[in-house]
């Protein structure tokens, strides 16, 4: 490649990348090993032009490491942001760790993952998330009963995102249990509603996207799964096939990178830019689903405009 199309390419990627949003960074400390912590992430998204991060981990609530980071490293222009897991750590359905989490300013909950009982059946834990060091094993939690009906414990917790204008997260649910908890979300009020990496783990087939669609739903596929990274499951053609599903409207990128092994953040952004390009979106669609729509749905700047109307 001559040294003009290089500069070329490179500019195409660097175009995008500023501004960029991820949603779904998975840096240290934690129990997991970590290729970045949580400062290398923010001075990585700065240097890259990146607009925010938001920083997830299974075990604990990074509300507190936000506001710090908030604090000492603002001059870099990158907006932290913070989120909770509902998962065991943190005694799963707990209503009074999300309203501390929403309190402090977090912007997304998250339903379980690695406490999941579609997680744990499908033997993710053993698969891709290993402690440094032997941990209890996880006691499965779901959202819905026996008789396939949402659990009282989780009414409370969509009343708290709906009162902080938070984003719900299905986690790592099964795409059964989605139906009846963003149902039930959309009659209590939550307007910002996220499904993760939704062929994955979810179990969410592209048949489900048009109803996904109609709830409202925004699509996060996760980064690490399409670029070259340990975690890759999917093809470029099956990509743009979730993309063609739900519109690029609807979707965006979230790394779900920061472990050990893998790439950075930053480096699976400009990887998943130069895919992108490569199955043919302009500029303006990428800048959709690497930022605009991400700020749209978590409520930041210019475009931080509810997701979808309040049900009456």
């Amino acid at each position: 490649m001559s040294d003009n199309k290089a500069e070329t390419k490179a500019a195409s990627v660097d175009a995008p990348m500023r501004g960029a949003v991820d949603l779904h960074c998975h840096s240290g400390p934690s129990v997991m090993a970590r290729l970045v912590d949580h400062i290398d992430a923010i001075e990585e998204a700065a240097a890259a032009g990146m607009r925010a991060v938001l920083f997830k981990d299974h075990y604990y609530p990074t509300a507190p490491i936000v506001e710090l980071i908030r604090e000492r490293y603002a001059h870099l222009g990158v907006e932290p942001l913070g989120a909770i897991v509902l998962n065991n750590a943190l005694g799963g359905f707990n209503a009074y760790a999300v309203e501390v989490a929403l309190k402090m300013g977090s912007k997304v909950v998250w339903m379980p993952t690695v406490s999941a009982a579609n997680h744990i059946r499908e033997g993710h834990n053993k698969k891709l998330l290993v402690a440094k060091s032997e941990m209890r094993r996880p006691t499965a939690l779901s959202v819905v009963d026996e008789h396939g009906n949402l659990r009282e414990e989780v009414k409370p917790i969509l009343d708290l995102v709906a009162q902080y204008d938070a984003v719900l997260s299905c986690g790592h649910l099964h795409i059964s249990e989605v139906w009846p908890l963003f149902e039930e979300a959309r009659r209590r009020g939550c307007t910002r509603l996220l499904v993760n990496h939704p062929t994955y783990t979810v179990g969410a087939e592209l048949k489900d996207f048009p109803r996904l669609m109609e709830l409202g739903v925004y699509i996060e596929h996760s980064i690490c799964m399409f670029i070259d990274s340990r975690f890759k499951t999917y093809t470029p053609e099956q990509l743009k096939s979730y993309i063609d599903a739900a519109g690029v409207d609807r979707t965006f990128f979230g790394s779900d990178l920061g472990q050990e092994n893998n790439p950075s953040p930053v480096e699976g952004f400009r990887q998943i830019i130069r895919l992108l390009l490569e199955l043919g979106y302009g500029e303006d669609d990428i800048r959709k689903m690497v930022s605009l729509n991400a700020m749209r749905l978590a409520g930041l700047g210019a475009n931080a405009a509810p997701a979808l109307a309040r049900s009456a």
